[in-house]
């Protein structure tokens, strides 16, 4: 028999912010697991879901954040066939995973692989609230009005995909998971004249959160998650 793959996003950092969806499908589930660097390590993800429900068990996956595409598939494929065992007994798992499930998340990749062994199990996910919406309301930034578009992109490979974005004057801009490369943001932002008015955000809602305007955060790196919001062009609302 298989069972059920739920993803459970449960939001950036603030244990608050956790949805009662969320919230009700962790409580459902017959097992909950949390990616973690070791197995006797807390991750984020775990440590907003004991802040908010302390009587929930959860089971770690060791899951190494190596870089690389090859290097993170394999991480997945190993962590799918642990999840995979527990499928084959029936078990509805729920996933957590920081933010979104769909968006440059953990999950995503864990369940193609799951899809992948298991082609009849049933992958379902739960969406959380994003690090950019989270930072927006934080700062007081209106990033969208009217017909303004946005573009999200992440700098994990470095700055290019940015720069790219920032050419469109019109459009907001956020990056994910930049904070290696924030000189070099700051730097293409202030060449595209668009410093005005971008925000910097990391560990938001945890411990050691800072929020400050990129001209002010730009000078040194920033950690893993850091996120960058940046408002079209001219707005001021």
């Amino acid at each position: 028999m298989t069972g059920r793959l739920i993803g459970v996003g449960v939001g950036p950092g603030d244990p608050e912010h956790l949805t009662l969806l969320a919230l009700r499908r962790l409580r459902e589930a017959d097992r909950v697991v949390a990616p973690s660097t070791a197995v006797d390590a807390v991750g984020r993800a775990e440590s907003i879901v004991r802040q908010a429900a302390p009587d929930l068990r959860v089971d770690r996956i060791p899951f190494e954040m190596a870089p690389g595409a090859e290097a993170r598939a394999v991480t997945a494929r190993r962590a799918a066939t642990t999840v995979v065992g527990w499928l084959d007994a029936g078990e509805t798992i729920a996933f957590i995973t920081l933010g979104d499930p769909n968006v440059y998340s953990t999950f995503s990749s864990v369940a193609a692989e799951v899809r992948g062994l298991r082609p009849e199990a049933i992958v379902e996910t739960v969406p959380g609230i994003m690090a950019f919406q989270d930072l927006a309301a934080r700062a007081g930034t209106v990033l969208l009005d009217g017909v303004e578009s946005l573009t999200l992109v992440t700098a994990l490979d470095g700055a290019g995909a940015a720069v790219e974005a920032l050419g469109d004057a019109s459009r907001a801009v956020v990056v994910y998971k930049g904070g290696r490369h924030l000189p070099a943001l700051g730097k293409a932002l202030a060449e595209a004249g668009r410093l005005d008015g971008a925000v910097m955000g990391e560990l938001l809602g945890l411990p050691g959160q800072r929020i400050a305007p990129m001209a002010d955060a730009c000078e040194q790196p920033a950690s893993y998650l850091a996120t960058v919001v940046i408002p079209p062009a001219g707005a001021r609302r």
